[in-house]
């Protein structure tokens, strides 16, 4: 019996050093009262001696784990152990109080504030029953002094983490003079163990009670049924406290209470604190048997997983020789340029589930952000009606030009290209710091034993990937320069002059059509003219004039025909705006009367060049354009309307372009050859002997952890041998 309860006291003990008790769930005693209730009293009438700070308000501050170990050896003597306080026994037990004391105010401050962690005691001792008792600080409801405000809050939350361990066994303590209704112990208790079956009650101050009234049937579980039942106990007053009454007189005084009390004398047996200890001796050994089985497995588990632990610390023997140091970094690299490639492949078996990463980054960068930054420019960006107007007039020199000049289309088209620089480059530098990132996030815990190690081996990853860079920008660069350099205007998916007359045609007869029929006029029939702006391209342009006209080739265009009208009656067409108005055959012929009417009108020559000389000094005087200047007249409307059409046309497929081969030139130059020299640029500039001892240098806190670990792996094995041989 002793020997399970020990083993789960040292099982505490270790796992505790390295706060990791709590995986295995370990059956303990919790004690669970609130202030004033007589918790304090009823272990340390467990364990028969004055050990516990008292005072006013709360004492116990922090969780303190007792372990109680009967000392069978002859004459053995009394002592205590903390595990904070090394290689040291405490034979005074008020040095046992005073270290308590002291280690509380050092961790949980002077402010009667509490702490979660705990303080780990043990005890020998001949006279007690081997125990591992949990003693928790006791419930309260108000702050007091300089508590704070939340301090029930922060004690319930604490006691809660204790008693919802399933295998923990809860010792509700009571004072009996309190109906066990309004207990707030039990309400606690109730909340985790609702059936009652890991519950055991503690009736205290049975002797302060009211005359005639007993607490008897709490006692049997009638009021108050727990499947682990009540056990009253009488605690030493604080009269025999501040006399230091013996506690072996006291004990004898709650056993006369019990024997000659009318009410309890039937159940004296099952009374008192020597009772309690029996009771709780049985009660954790049989918890503990009873889990040994799932026990047994927990720790299996535990030895497989932390033999694995440990082999990923390596054997620190192992780097010693210039024969094994080589082995291991070798090792060592490949296994990092193999983590890098397989992150850029997506084949690593450590993938997040939680974001994207690697590969599947990249490929997310490629469609959707970067894809999205292009298409976000507008194909005119940036440039406004005044801006084409401008070019276009630019471009035709001292003379109006008859068609839409190619010049002005080239002007125009080169700077929108340019525009498709910057996301171009922003994408390079986005899968530049993927890749960065992937070259600093492995986690592998045998490269991690050598930070000098990682570190340079990341170092030379982006140095690596640094010297890509440039090539890839520059490339990049290349492309967008390629673009603007020569403007295909023969690409089969451009939509030519043709073309963009076709749609403004369109969008005029739709635009006229909605017209009359919000104005409800009826269409007339109306062939639609068609006309050409050779712009590029001049082998698939030449098309028909409007209103009969025949084709324009070569900037050549025949007479236009004697007719004034064209199908549909009008003399609006776009002849009219590209051919500066109707032909001298379309004139009206004038009557000899309107004749001479003119003649006696006209100036004399002297007069008209009079006139011009004034209005050309006029123009030049003005400091700025003139308001008709500034305006666009209707064949400039059209114009630019051209114009904007077919940069739109060409954008769109030098977009596409882009969008197609910066991925590529990306992948090709950046992703590709860093993970195709990845491991070779590790073995030529750290596989040297010179920097093996330097580089193989063990990180101080690895070496802790494995020490950690090999305690662990002994403790689980010990634990598992006895536990197994018990069963």
């Amino acid at each position: 019996m002793d020997d399970l309860i020990q083993l789960t006291n040292k099982l505490q003990t270790v796992l505790a050093s390295i706060s990791s008790y709590e995986s295995l769930d370990l059956p303990q005693i919790v004690v669970v009262g609130s202030q004033s209730s007589g918790k304090s009293s009823v272990l340390e009438t467990i364990v028969q001696r004055d050990f516990l700070p008292r005072g006013s308000g709360i004492v116990t501050r922090r969780p303190l784990i007792l372990q109680l170990i009967t000392a069978r050896e002859p004459g053995a003597s009394e002592y205590g152990e903390f595990m904070h306080v090394k290689d040291k026994k405490f034979y005074d037990f008020n040095e046992i109080r005073q270290e308590i004391e002291n280690d509380t105010a050092r961790v949980a401050g002077s402010n009667k504030g509490i702490s979660r962690s705990p303080i780990h005691l043990r005890i020998h001792s001949p006279k007690i029953l081997t125990l591992t008792l949990v003693d928790l600080p006791g419930l309260t409801k108000i702050p007091i002094g300089d508590q704070p405000s939340d301090i029930e809050k922060q004690i319930r939350s604490l006691v809660m983490d204790y008693i919802s361990n399933p295998n923990s066994i809860i010792l509700a303590v009571s004072p009996a003079n309190m109906d066990v209704a309004n207990s707030d112990s039990l309400k606690l208790a109730r909340q985790v163990d609702v059936e009652g079956k890991r519950t055991i009650g503690v009736l205290t101050k049975l002797d302060l009670m009211d005359a005639g009234t007993n607490a008897l049937d709490v006692l049997m579980g009638r009021s108050y049924p727990l499947k682990l039942g009540f056990v009253g106990v009488v605690n030493r007053s604080q009269q025999d406290i501040l006399t230091n009454r013996p506690m072996e007189d006291a004990i004898k005084a709650e056993n006369d209470f019990f024997h000659q009390h009318s009410a309890y004398r039937s159940i004296a047996a099952r009374c008192g604190s020597q009772y309690l200890s029996k009771q709780l001796n049985n009660i954790l050994f049989t918890r503990i048997k009873e889990k040994l089985p799932e026990l047994r497995g927990k720790l299996s588990a535990l030895v497989s997983q932390t033999q694995q632990e440990l082999a990923s610390y390596g054997d620190p023997t192992f780097t010693s020789g210039s024969v094994h140091r080589g082995s291991l970094i070798l090792r060592l690299l490949t296994k990092f340029a193999n983590d890098f490639v397989a992150a850029i492949d997506g084949t690593s078996s450590e993938m997040s589930t939680k974001e994207l990463c690697g590969g599947a980054r990249i490929y997310f960068i490629f469609n959707s952000v970067f894809g999205s930054a292009l298409d976000a420019i507008p194909a005119c960006a940036n440039l406004s009606h005044n801006d084409i107007r401008t070019a276009i007039r630019n471009s035709t020199g001292p003379r109006p030009s008859l068609f839409v000049p190619e010049l002005a289309f080239d002007l125009l088209v080169r700077p929108q290209i340019k525009l498709l620089e910057t996301p171009s480059l922003r994408c390079v530098e986005l899968v530049y710091e993927e890749l960065m990132k992937i070259c600093h996030m492995s986690d592998n815990k045998e490269l991690l034993r050598y930070p000098r190690l990682h570190t340079k081996l990341v170092e030379v990853v982006s140095e690596l990937l640094r010297e890509r860079l440039s090539p890839t920008s520059n490339y990049v660069e290349s492309l967008i320069s390629i673009e603007r350099a020569y403007i295909n205007t023969n690409h089969p998916d451009f939509l030519g002059a043709a073309g963009a007359m076709a749609n403004l045609e369109n969008e005029s007869k739709m635009k006229k059509k909605k017209e009359m029929e919000r104005r409800k006029i009826p269409a007339r029939t109306h062939s639609p003219a068609s006309s050409v702006i050779s712009v590029g391209s001049r082998t698939e342009d030449d098309m028909a004039m409007p209103n009969g006209a025949g084709p324009i080739t070569n900037g050549y265009h025949p007479s236009p025909p004697s007719s004034g009208a064209g199908q549909d009656g009008s003399k609006d067409s776009f002849l009219t705006y590209f051919f500066g108005g109707a032909h001298k055959s379309e004139r009206p012929a004038l009557s000899p009367q309107q004749n001479d009417m003119l003649s006696t009108n006209m100036p004399s020559p002297m007069s008209v060049s009079q006139i011009m000389q004034s209005e050309i000094e006029r123009k030049f005087q003005e400091n700025g354009p003139t308001e008709e200047q500034l305006q666009a007249t209707d064949r400039e409307e059209i114009e630019i309307r051209l114009i904007r059409t077919l940069i739109d046309s060409y954008f769109t497929i030098v977009r596409k372009n882009i969008q197609d081969l910066v991925p590529k030139a990306i992948m090709h130059l950046l992703v590709n050859h860093s993970r195709e020299s990845v491991q070779n640029r590790l073995v030529a500039s750290l596989y040297k002997e010179e920097l093996f001892a330097d580089l193989l240098q063990e990180d101080e806190g690895v070496a802790a952890d494995r020490e950690k670990c090999k305690t662990m792996l002994d403790v689980y094995k010990q634990a598992f041998e006895i536990v197994n041989s018990a069963l």
